[in-house]
């Protein structure tokens, strides 16, 4: 079949999107979560698709069988009512019965949400029934699952955003990190695989006419791989890295369940892309004989760690330290109090000075997170063998400030790709950063500057916003009104920590405090 070009394949998408999408205000007015819909299409996207492969006469013979016939799209399609209902459970759980496959892991502990036969006919026959995923191509069935989970996201009251990064951040971190054909590239805390799946991406444009049959089956034969403590986020992962042709239904899945920060990794990465779940605590749920549910902080005693802490983020920056090999590199979303936060955070900024490269953090300014109150950074650093001597191995940081005079919403004025252009050119991907230049944004600190700072301090900051000063300049009041409920929530989060580490009972919940459409 002949590709579509990429305005009709844009266009096909949005389409495509959209009627997934409508559907799912008719499902949640039956009580479905948005979540929950998505998890849905991707038991019934799967059932389509593997029968779409299994009656394609180009397909390779082994290749055909991924669903026993018993339990296969047909033996679904062919049955109405309530004996639709009936045996899409019984498909659930007998499909769930094959451990460490992809199609495990899509399948584990799954549930049928629909409790209306007549809506999951509609959904059966009208919105999957009709459409021919396979012969599509990868990038049209992918993007618009892609699609379908941003949209997702927008439900901030369940939770759905906490495992979306915008996808022009991700595309920007994966074109200045450059993944290789060579490389084992791995996200210990994927969410739906977004890194995976850029990183992926990335590396067909730019080198697949290049590699041999067997270079390419190797891309989705383990070389590239995540982790996800959310079953339903492991299952919506496992399912978008398929559609996006990377794995095998019946083979290893490539995306593992758990708590990475568990136990010491047991594989290591040449490049690492993450962007760890927002949150101060690592904490567990504890439910006593009274019922009444008892949280209790985490802290992970491994060889491995420089710092006992509780601090989740600083943990997962200890993590992907020993997740990486010797010469790897990584790019890490982290919030501003790993910069600069005491105790452990300095043993561990100190840590990452001497025995790793950190040469670059970009500064990201508020509004681009659907979790509010978020100012964060991306840490890139590389892995490096011991100097003779005990020197370290940090010479020169170079810090982007995109966040000063930078404005974004999720609605009105969201982060684009184009928007960070000018930081991807300033890090000069590929090329040595000794012909890096500085810029009114982009500056360099030597070493001897860094570890003289209070508490190794590394959120540094130069730049002033002009709209402060300049009447002129002010900014839109949607804007206005956006930035102080992010900086509300900022505030309300740190003070909520601090009363936490005192001991003190929390009962202030910022996730209540959401900016409406325009704010």
């Amino acid at each position: 079949m002949t590709p579509a070009s990429p305005a009709l394949a844009h266009a096909q998408t949005n389409t495509l999107v959209a009627k997934l999408w409508n559907y799912c205000n008719v499902l949640r007015d039956n009580g479905l979560s948005t979540i929950e819909y998505v998890e849905q299409l991707s038991y019934l996207l799967f059932l389509k698709m593997a029968d779409e492969i299994a009656s394609d006469p180009f397909t390779e013979a082994e290749a055909r069988t991924v669903v026993p016939a018993k339990y296969d799209w047909q033996s679904l399609a062919s049955k109405k009512g309530i004996e639709l209902e009936v045996h899409y459970r019984e498909i659930l759980a007998e499909l769930g019965k094959s451990p460490g496959t992809t199609l495990g892991r899509i399948f584990a502990k799954a549930q049928n949400r629909i409790t209306e036969p007549a809506l999951l006919e509609k959904l059966v026959v009208e919105l999957i029934g009709k459409e021919d995923w396979t012969i599509q191509g990868t990038d049209l069935k992918g993007d618009a699952y892609e699609g379908l989970l941003a949209k997702g996201a927008e439900d901030t009251k369940t939770g759905a955003g906490q495992y979306f990064t915008p996808r022009a951040l991700i595309d920007a971190m994966v074109d200045v990190m450059q993944p290789q054909p060579g490389d084992t590239i791995t996200d210990p805390a994927c969410g739906t695989a977004g890194f995976l799946i850029a990183a992926h991406a990335y590396i067909r444009k730019h080198h697949m006419q290049n590699l041999s049959r067997e270079e390419r089956l190797a891309l989705g034969d383990g070389k590239i791989w995540g982790n996800e403590l959310v079953t339903g986020t492991a299952r919506l992962a496992a399912m978008n890295m398929l559609l996006h042709g990377i794995g095998d239904a019946d083979g290893k899945s490539l995306i593992t369940e758990g708590d990475a920060l568990a136990e010491q990794p047991k594989q290591h990465a040449s490049l690492v892309l993450a962007n760890p779940p927002f949150g101060k605590k690592s904490a567990i749920t504890i439910v006593g004989t009274d019922g009444k549910a008892d949280k209790q902080d985490i802290s992970y005693d491994r060889d491995d760690f420089r710092a006992t802490t509780t601090n989740k983020q600083l943990n997962f920056l200890q993590h992907i330290m020993s997740l990486m090999e010797m010469n790897g590199r990584a790019a890490v979303v982290l919030p501003d109090n790993v910069l600069f936060e005491g105790g452990a955070g300095e043993k561990i900024r100190r840590r990452l000075l001497e025995d790793f490269d950190l040469h670059t953090i970009l500064r990201l300014p508020t509004g681009i997170f659907y979790a509010g109150g978020v100012k964060a950074n991306v840490l890139f650093f590389e892995k490096k063998p011991p100097r003779s001597g005990g020197a370290h191995n940090t010479s020169k940081l170079w810090v982007y400030d995109f966040r000063t005079a930078k404005h974004f919403t999720l609605k009105q004025h969201p982060l684009t790709r184009a928007a960070l252009e000018e930081f991807v050119e300033a890090y000069l991907p590929g090329k040595d950063r000794s012909e890096r230049v500085e810029t009114e944004r982009f500056k360099c600190f030597e070493y001897d500057e860094l570890i003289a700072r209070d508490k190794v301090n590394l959120d540094i900051t130069w730049m002033k916003d002009p709209a402060l000063d300049d009447a002129d300049s002010l900014l839109p009041p949607e804007v206005i009104a956006q930035e102080i409920v992010e900086d509300l929530q900022a505030a309300l989060s740190e003070f909520a920590a601090i009363a936490e580490a005192l001991g003190g009972e929390i009962s202030v919940d910022t996730d209540e405090i959401q900016p409406g459409e325009g704010a």
